[in-house]
């Protein structure tokens, strides 16, 4: 299995700075490159640039400015340039397949968090000694670096990156060959209907409340952000201390939302893999989900729209954003492969509508939470059905329905 580990850093204050410089000049490289690709497709003939060519380039950029691009790794700034290449990647299939193409922008030093190393040894170290008292990574043009290490890295380490978050420093481990570690098997099985109201329901009629961590953190970030519009506009380099103080407070106020949202899913995912062999679960297309409504227009008068629900979507949406039903489907994977348990995704159609007991398909089944079968008149709880309805597409065996 591949598996990922991420470590605070606890640099001094001149590897601090190192680090910032090392991003600094990184992001030069991948504006470089961005703008070389531009100029190449519009000023001479559309011709196309891609990585071999702007890799090769490197040795002499190194030499012409050895203080900013030649003390860095020169594996971590190829790494740079496969990031763009891969954005460029991503832009000609969105292009080809009718999406919102995006095409690939310039990276401000404050939107440029990450430095990739793609080799253990090649630009960086990670000390995997395990009798030394602290732990360190050796990275080039930085020096050692000490690592909070609060649990052990298990499997080989194939890549290593760096990554600021906010005023912190993260390494990133990718490792492969980790060995899975089955729990005790529990002879149950389950399915589970994810939803807003309730963040998910097992078949067995178990609830686990939604937290909605972005609408309690909601008044709070609304604040921040009124007290950053209300400064004069200013340009990013002539920005006074108290506006950065103030943006700096909105995205801290983000990263709060976003670590209390992984923290609830992955101690959600756990408790499900400790309990269930087997989970099934609806594999959601949450994305066509989240879409806004088209608007209609009005054929009787001109320039005019007819009513769409746009604002109603437009909670759903909310809502389905801040439980965060992909990163929970994500980790749960990650942990029932790395438990041995088996997770099962099906078709999501009609899960809420059919009648367990009969089989019965209508949309006037369900009225809101309440689930009244039409045909046999079998009541129940809706998303209990929907779990239920889950667990017997996937072949699960369940108890008869009560």
């Amino acid at each position: 299995m591949i598996r990922a580990y991420k470590f605070l850093l606890r640099p001094t204050s001149r590897q601090a700075q190192a680090l910032d410089e090392m991003l600094r000049d990184h992001c030069s490289l991948y504006n470089g490159a961005l703008q070389e690709r531009r100029d190449a497709y519009r000023h001479t003939s559309k011709t196309s640039v891609r990585y071999g060519q702007q890799s090769a380039q490197l040795k002499e950029i190194r030499s012409f400015d050895p203080e900013r691009q030649g003390r860095w790794s020169f594996s971590s700034q190829q790494a740079t340039l496969r990031r763009l290449d891969k954005a460029f990647q991503g832009f000609f299939r969105r292009v080809k397949t009718g999406q919102k193409p995006g095409y690939p922008r310039f990276r401000g030093v404050n939107w440029f968090d990450t430095v990739e190393f793609p080799k253990d040894g090649d630009g960086c170290r990670w000390n995997s000694t395990p009798h030394e008292p602290v732990t360190r990574v050796r990275l080039q043009g930085i020096g050692h670096v000490r690592v909070h290490q609060h649990r052990p890295v298990k499997g080989r380490v194939r890549t290593i990156s760096v990554k600021r978050e906010g005023k912190r420093w993260y390494v990133v481990l990718a490792c492969d060959q980790v060995e899975a570690e089955p729990l005790p098997t529990t002879g149950t099985v389950t399915g589970i209907d994810m939803g807003v109201r309730h963040f998910l329901t097992t078949s067995g009629g178990a609830h686990v409340e939604n937290p909605r961590h972005g609408k309690r953190n909601a008044d709070a970030l609304a604040k921040a952000q009124q007290a950053v519009t209300a400064l004069p506009h200013r340009k990013r380099e002539n920005r006074t201390a108290k506006h950065r103080r103030m943006v700096e407070k909105v995205a801290a106020l983000h990263r709060k939302v976003r670590r209390q949202r992984l923290d609830h899913a992955h101690k959600t995912a756990l408790a499900l893999v400790r309990d269930y062999d087997q989970i099934a679960h609806e594999r959601l297309n949450i994305a066509s989900m989240v879409h806004t409504p088209k608007p209609k227009l009005d054929p009787t008068t001109p320039g005019a729209f007819l009513p769409n629900g746009a604002s109603a979507k437009a909670g759903l949406n909310r809502s389905i954003i801040d439980a965060g039903w992909g990163v929970f489907l994500g980790i749960l994977a990650q942990k029932a492969e790395s438990a041995a348990r088996v997770l099962i995704p099906v078709d999501p159609r009609n899960t809420s509508r059919t009648c367990p007991r009969c089989g019965h398909v209508d949309a006037g089944n369900r009225d809101g939470e309440k689930f009244q079968c039409t045909a046999c008149g079998h009541v129940d709880h809706a998303d209990r059905v929907g779990a239920w309805n889950v667990a017997l597409r996937a072949g699960l065996v369940l108890p008869d329905v009560a």
